[in-house]
Formats: C-alpha cells, structure tokens, sequence
C-alpha cells in the first residue's frame, strides 16, 4: 500500500491501534504501523519520538506474545503405526520394540500394532511383550486384514496389549508350542515347554484382563476361534473393519499403562506410520524358509556354471552370494544337516559329471541326492518353517529336467560326426589334381593332399571321396554323383 501525505495526531492513534488489533492479532500490519509511528504528527497532545517507540515495541511484544502462545498450544496427538507381517523373529522383534521407545520418546497418544503372522520365535515373542507390558504409552493389537491371523506367539502378543482387536474375517489361536532345536525332545521335555508356555499366557490374560482360561486352551489344546467368538468370551475389545474405524472406537477409552491410567484421545490424532527400514525387510527376508531354499539352489547353480565355463565370474560371484545368504538364513532355521550335506553331495556329483562325464549316471545319483535332501532339509513341525512341497517338487523337478536336457545334448555330441580336423574329411567330396594309379594328388577344403585308392584308376579332374584318413595320406574313391 502507498502511503502519501498522511498524518495522524497523537489522540487518533489508539483508535487506530485498536482497529489494526481488533480480533485476531495476525491481522496486525507491522510495516504500516511502523510508517504509522513515524509519520504522525504532534498535535496539542503531540507525542515525540521517544512515546513512538515505545508504542511500536509494544505492540511487538503483544505480537510475539501471542505466537508464544500458540507455539506452546497443545499439540496434536499423534499413533504410531507399525505392522508385523510373517514370522516373529529377531528382526521384526527389534522393529517393535524400536517403534514403542519412538513412540514413548514422542510422547503419542498410542501405538497401533497391526499384526498378521503365524507365530515365531519364544525368545522374540517375550522381548516384545516384556516391552508392551513396561511401555508408558498404550500399546493397541490389530489384528488385520481380513484373512490374517494371530496364531501361535501372535497370540501371546495380542493378549498382552492394553486394547486388542481384530478385523472381520480374521482368526487367533493355535498357540501350543513348537521344539525348535536340534534332535528329538522326549515327554517330559514337552510337559515343561507346555506348562511354562500356559502359565506364562494366563499371568498376561489375567493382567490385561482378558479370558485366562481360553487362553490356557489355546496353549495346551490349540484351539483356535474367530473375532466374533473372541469378542463374545473376552478374548479381544474390538471389531474395526480398519484402523481409522479403530481409531474412532478407542477414542475415550480408560486403559492404564506402566506409568499411569488415561483416557484415550484419538480423535483427529496425526497416523505416524512406522516402516521396517530396508536392511530390516531384506534380513526378515531370509527367514524364511522358502526364500532360504531358492537361494541355496541359486548358489548350486552359480558354482556349477563357473565350473563349467571357467573365467565367466558372474555365475561364480552370483552362486558364491547366493550360498553365503543361504547359509545365513539356515542359522535362524532348524534344518537337518543330514539334508543339507545330501543337497551338497549331489552338487559335488553334478560338478565331477562336468570334467568326467558317465552319460548319466552320476547326474542321475546327484539328482536323487538333490530330491532326498531337499525332503529333508527341514526339520520343525512348525508350518511356517518348513519349505514348501510345492516349491520342493517344482526345484526338483526343474533341476531333474535341466541336467537331463544337457545330459542329452552331451550325448548327442558325443556321437555326432566330426566336422573339423583329420576325422572331418572322410565323407568329403574333392578333385583329383593328377591322376591316381593309385597314388596322387587331391584338392580338398582348400588344400592339397597325398592321396590313393584302393586298386581304382581315377583320372585327372575327376571327383573323389575320401574314405580315411591314414597319417598324412587320405585314402579315397572314385565319387558317382547320384542323379
């Protein structure tokens, strides 16, 4: 705005301060109040220099006052929001726990665990609950989407949230436990792992308040029920067909944390989601069993064909990756041994097939090797760990079909007829340069030979066939062109 030949005496000025400060002080124009102070003029009640000032640095302080104000407001509630998809293990419990200490360190209203995993590692699963139970924030379960589940240790963890709830078409249950370890476990061993397993679950039921004794069956009997029977016996709070539904439903809500009891105030709270970084995701990755397994049949691959063409080193630096990341995956997997030295042993008979070729008999042996041990590779009852039949029969299979192509090909070759060198002639059709009685000479392939027939008289010019080859001299016939 230009201002022109304006001048304001000392009685208008508060007036007009009012009206630049009326109702909202974001309103308050600094530069025109600035030119305001300085081109007025003193009128009877004149003011000086040093009352402008003064006025100015006021209003200031007024104005800085208020955004103190408004920076100090109240600020928006916040939910963290992670999920946990497949097994828990050490990855995904150091996520979880790593989203919780975020989330307390910010202060949010809450965190929302969407969960939809087949159980997981004991020594995992407790990590996380000993977190959800010690946390000063609430910790809500979600089980979600429709068609997930929370069974085995999910079920221990969604029993263990301040407000557990699940999405419609969802399932929780089946939580016996699975021996993981090495060799056979015997009864008495099972008998403690069960006993431990259900009273640890029925001390979490009876903290958050839910439904001890189907948690006990969920344990000892594996029973497993849906979001309606769960929110009938106590089992779950909830039913929401999404997590802004949920968010709505838990608004107003008592629950008590390790620190203190609160009311939820969700309403129009900022969704903060959590996500795995992508070092978590890749070694979470390896965990599973299945991802294990095609890598280790990457790996065998990559050897055998830096064996076959030696100095290719993509194949080599592949399969050499490849096995290292297998490898790895087999330490948080229970695998039989015996299994994996089979799968080697038939690696090891494919790669002598290369140098010393049987026409198939130590490619069949090592095909046999690669089918027994892959069926034996795993060794947990526990669904989520075993590899799968599918997977097992198409790999085989595939392998099977693959060597006996080149087993195949290997064979034919090895029968074919030569077209190069010494051997590559007979058969070959030439002239004869001289005449041959029987001694002489022959073009053939661009070159001259010593050559001679059996008793025959060819002539000059004439067409000969070489029948063998015997030193440097090539033993031929009289060709007859068929018509």
């Amino acid at each position: 705005m230009l201002y022109t030949n304006i001048f304001y005496t000392y009685s208008e000025i508060p007036a007009i301060l009012e009206k630049l400060c009326y109702n909202n002080y974001v309103n308050i124009n600094l530069p025109s109040l600035f030119f305001l102070l300085t081109f007025s003029r003193e009128g009877k009640r004149g003011m000086n220099m040093k009352t402008k000032i003064i006025i100015f640095f006021l209003v200031l302080l007024f104005v800085f006052s208020c955004c103190l104000t408004e920076n100090c407001a109240a600020p928006k509630p916040s939910i963290y929001l992670l999920q946990l998809n497949g097994m828990i293990n050490p990855i995904t419990s150091q996520y979880v726990i790593g989203g919780i200490e975020d989330a307390e360190a910010e202060e949010a209203e809450c965190l929302i665990l969407q969960l939809d995993t087949p159980g997981g590692l004991d020594t995992s699963m407790r990590d996380i609950i000993k977190k959800m139970l010690n946390s000063t924030i609430p910790v809500i379960v979600y089980v979600s989407p429709p068609g997930g589940r929370a069974a085995s240790a999910g079920v221990f963890i969604t029993l263990a949230s301040n407000i557990a709830a699940m999405a419609p078409g969802t399932n929780i249950g089946a939580a016996h436990p699975v021996a993981l370890g090495e060799g056979e476990i015997d009864e008495e061993m099972k008998a403690k792992m069960e006993n431990d397993a259900a009273a640890y679950i029925k001390t979490i039921a009876e903290k958050r308040g839910r439904n001890a004794e189907w948690a006990e069956k969920a344990v000892r009997e594996s029973v497993s029920i849906t979001e309606q029977e769960a929110i009938e016996i106590g089992v779950i709070d909830f039913i929401a067909n999404d997590v802004n539904e949920l968010i709505e439903i838990i608004d107003g809500v008592r629950v008590t944390t390790a620190s203190e009891t609160r009311i939820l105030e969700t309403k129009g709270a900022e969704i903060i989601p959590v996500k795995m970084t992508f070092k978590d995701l890749f070694l979470h990755s390896l965990t599973n069993p299945n991802i294990a397994y095609i890598l280790l049949f990457l790996g065998i691959y990559g050897i055998l064909g830096e064996f076959s063409n030696p100095g290719s080193f993509f194949p080599g630096i592949v399969g050499g990756i490849s096995l290292v990341l297998a490898f790895v995956a087999f330490q948080s997997i229970p695998i039989n041994y015996g299994g994996l030295l089979l799968i080697i042993f038939g690696m090891v008979l494919f790669v002598i097939e290369v140098y010393t070729p049987t026409f198939g008999l130590l490619t069949a042996g090592g095909v046999t090797s690669l089918i027994l041990g892959s069926f034996m590779l795993s060794k947990s009852t526990a669904p989520f760990l075993r590899i799968s039949l599918g997977l097992i029969i198409s790999m085989s299979l595939a392998s099977a079909a693959f060597f006996v192509f080149a087993l195949s090909k290997g064979i034919k070759i090895q029968w074919k007829k030569p077209v190069t060198g010494r051997e590559g002639l007979i058969g070959k059709v030439g002239i004869a340069k001289t005449a041959l009685d029987p001694d002489g000479t022959i073009f053939i392939h661009g070159e001259r030979w010593q050559a001679s027939t059996k008793g025959e008289l060819i002539k000059e010019g004439e067409e000969v066939e070489v029948l063998e080859v015997s030193g440097l001299q090539l033993i031929v016939k009289k060709y007859i062109r068929k018509e």
